[in-house]
């Protein structure tokens, strides 16, 4: 039987919200990875600049990017064990988290023009 889609049941904007977080985790500048226990602390979480968001090096509409200032977004990310907010604009991800499938691969990701 092949895995469940989303078995969390995360919402469409915490799914968005969990995968920019995990691209942000893959650049060694925007985070830093414990090899011990698998987490990946976000050293900062980008701002809306215009109608986007720059998420290290892709551009994200402002709306899909729109859960990183939303706490209700964090409320249930740490509730199920994916992500828990370490203070103002900071963020670690769990293993877990880091791992999830979110569904959206690069649909809303566009390299960045400037």
């Amino acid at each position: 039987m092949p895995p469940k889609k989303n078995p969390l049941k995360l919402n469409k904007l915490q799914l968005r919200t969990l995968a920019l977080c995990q691209v942000i985790a893959r650049e060694p500048d925007l985070a830093r990875i414990d090899e011990a226990t698998g987490e990946a602390t976000l050293l900062h979480l980008p701002h809306p600049h215009g109608d986007h968001v720059h998420v290290g090096p892709f551009v994200v509409s402002a709306r899909d990017a729109s859960g990183f200032a939303n706490p209700a977004v964090w409320t249930a990310l740490t509730r199920k064990g994916l992500a828990r907010q370490d203070g103002p604009g900071s963020v670690t991800l769990s293993a877990e988290g880091l791992a999830y499938n979110c569904g959206f691969g690069d649909r809303f990701l566009a390299p960045s023009d400037h």
